[in-house]
């Protein structure tokens, strides 16, 4: 399958109907425009990729950092996010070239990258889905905390991952094998079936899904095996005997 990716905004989900009236919900992702600021070369990085520039902004909200690397470029327009992406057209692709929504077709797989919504600071009951503690008996004001945890004198210490509260969300989430339903290049929206992380007007990465998708076979017929078609018919078989 080939690989293509482009970066997007999340407008917010809806619903769209199919040929049957089967309604799909979908998520409205403004696909670009994207322009190819940089190509990642073996020779001099040691690895082949693709960097896009999205969303224009005005050069105040850029560092110099940033303007200076698009000035180098070539790039007159000054671009907010700038994201690597892996894709087989490298070698079709030049500095300021631009992809639009069209770089995918509909039935395309894709998986979304994007930041989850922000929950604040969160209790283990909430973050973890933990149980809170008995409420009678003098259970006394610490239903929903975390409770004892340490370990025994081995290893004298919590170990690592261990759930506990702190900050909800806010993190870089992946949701793979979504389906591409619908593709408008002409003002650059794609609907994608299902949700996709993070709140209206986040920065996602829509690209060709890392999944292996098998084909979905027939209908299981009669097996032309003999020995299976021998215990069909084996009088020895409750399953083959009259009643």
């Amino acid at each position: 399958m080939e690989k293509k990716a482009i970066l997007g905004k999340k407008v917010g989900m809806t619903q769209i109907f199919d040929e049957a009236g089967k309604v799909i919900p979908v998520t409205v992702i403004e696909a670009g425009p994207c322009t190819v600021v940089q190509k990642k070369t073996a020779e001099k990085d040691g690895y082949e990729a693709v960097q896009l520039g999205f969303q224009p902004t005005t050069e105040k909200h850029l560092t110099k950092g940033q303007k200076g690397h698009l000035a180098k470029a070539g790039v007159s327009e000054m671009l907010r996010v700038l994201k690597e992406v892996d894709v087989d057209s490298y070698d079709q692709l030049s500095v300021g070239d631009v992809l639009k929504a069209d770089v995918f077709e509909v039935g395309d797989k894709v998986d979304a990258v994007g930041i989850s919504k922000g929950k604040g600071y969160a209790g283990v009951i909430k973050r973890h889905g933990a149980q809170r503690t008995p409420m009678s008996h003098g259970g006394g004001p610490v239903h929903r905390h975390a409770g004892s945890m340490g370990s025994t004198s081995t290893p004298s210490r919590i170990r690592k991952g261990k759930i506990g509260a702190g900050q909800m969300g806010n993190e870089q989430v992946t949701i793979q094998n979504l389906e591409i339903v619908q593709v408008d290049p002409e003002i650059n929206l794609l609907a994608v079936k299902g949700a996709i992380p993070g709140p209206k007007g986040g920065v996602v990465v829509i690209k060709s899904t890392s999944k292996v998708n098998v084909a979905k076979k027939g209908d299981a017929g009669i097996s032309s095996n003999p020995q299976k078609a021998s215990a069909r018919v084996n009088p020895q078989k409750a399953s083959a005997r009259k009643h």
